[in-house]
């Protein structure tokens, strides 16, 4: 869509935030959301066009680290230079959602990877095999966040199995929908709108190679993201996006682009552990005592299911890994309250190992 098209409420801009704006706008200050993010450049739509971004060097030392820095879908508050296409960024505006997972080998570091996000597509696709450790913890950080996650198996066009792929995803996403679409063909991928109206943002995650390109390009109805083949010997897809986008779709919804997710390691959980895992908690409602951790306990409802064959090894072992991968990063917490905060160290957008 042509950015000279755009509005800031196509955007997402509301009444809502316009008023709290006053306090900015007092300063002089402009609002503008981040459409894209580059190590630390930014692209920023304001209501005077786009602008190249920087943040400034106070809102540098106010940030105790990467995580509260300008992200793709943050609002913005920006002081404008029109005339040279440029605009300095002085506050991060509130977030209404947040999505971060765990910067892989960082016990205590936090990536955010979208921001103000209404909807995450969880897109996997059938060449390269339902991976469903990696589904629960995207599926629990997305709810922890508030986002409504969809589900997406791509390459339906490749696989004889869809069904029993399908139901495979299901028994993970719980109350989520979860689809499967061909971008190459098109088939059902045009569903993907029923779950993200005009004025609403989406992001979609996944590992590279899943097609999230593709899928873009199909929604947009043109090639808008670039997409570069898997490789033949893994199925396994080189880096296409190396930064994070923000595009907006004809039909008017907005989709935030991301490079490939190889990891996926947990940052929050809380109430989205009992969301991922529905059928372990109300087992454990009949267990003999209430801090039962399903482990070596007696009277365990939940290992009782296990060994009966209610509840798959498989459900069972990730549940204990995710738990612990949430105790460890709840220690880490406590240890870094104790440190000072430094500079934050510069992000690294292209991620790092293979699933």
């Amino acid at each position: 869509m042509d950015a000279s098209s755009l509005s800031l409420e196509m955007l997402g801009w509301s009444a809502e935030r316009e008023s709290e704006f006053a306090k900015w706008r007092a300063e002089k200050l402009e609002p503008g959301r981040v459409v894209i993010e580059d190590k630390q450049n930014y692209t920023l739509f304001t209501r005077l066009g786009v602008l190249e971004g920087r943040a400034s060097g106070q809102l540098l030392q106010a940030a105790r680290s990467q995580a509260e820095l300008p992200k793709v879908g943050d609002w913005v508050a920006v002081e404008p230079r029109p005339d040279h296409k440029k605009a300095l960024i002085r506050y991060v505006l509130p977030r209404t959602t947040k999505l971060a997972r765990k910067v892989p080998g960082r016990p205590s570091e936090e990536q955010v990877l979208a921001t103000n996000v209404d909807v995450a597509f969880l897109v996997q696709s059938f060449d390269q095999g339902l991976n469903q450790r990696v589904l629960e913890r995207m599926l629990l950080s997305v709810r922890e966040a508030g986002i409504k996650p969809v589900v997406v198996l791509n390459k339906c066009d490749l696989s004889r199995t869809v069904e029993e792929v399908l139901a495979q995803a299901r028994n993970s996403a719980g109350d989520a929908p979860v689809l499967a679409v061909s971008a190459r063909t098109g088939k059902n991928a045009r569903h993907l709108f029923d779950y993200i109206k005009p004025g609403q943002t989406g992001v979609l995650l996944g590992a590279s190679g899943v097609g999230k390109s593709s899928l873009i390009n199909r929604l947009y109805g043109e090639e808008v993201a670039t997409v570069t083949p898997v490789r033949d010997s893994d199925a396994k897809g080189r880096h296409t996006t190396t930064w994070r986008e923000l595009i907006v779709l004809p039909q008017g919804a907005l989709i935030i682009d991301t490079p490939g997710l190889r990891q996926f390691q947990l940052w929050v959980a809380g109430e989205g552990l009992q969301e991922t895992f529905p059928e372990i908690f109300e087992l454990a409602a009949g267990c003999k005592f209430r801090d039962c951790r399903h482990e070596a306990e007696t009277g365990c409802a939940v290992k009782a299911a296990l060994e009966a064959g209610r509840l798959s090894v498989e459900r069972y072992q990730n549940f204990l890994k995710v738990r612990r991968e949430i105790e460890a990063l709840e220690q880490a917490r406590l240890k870094r309250q104790w440190k000072p905060a430094g500079r934050p160290k510069r992000e690294r957008i292209l991620e790092d190992s293979d699933e």
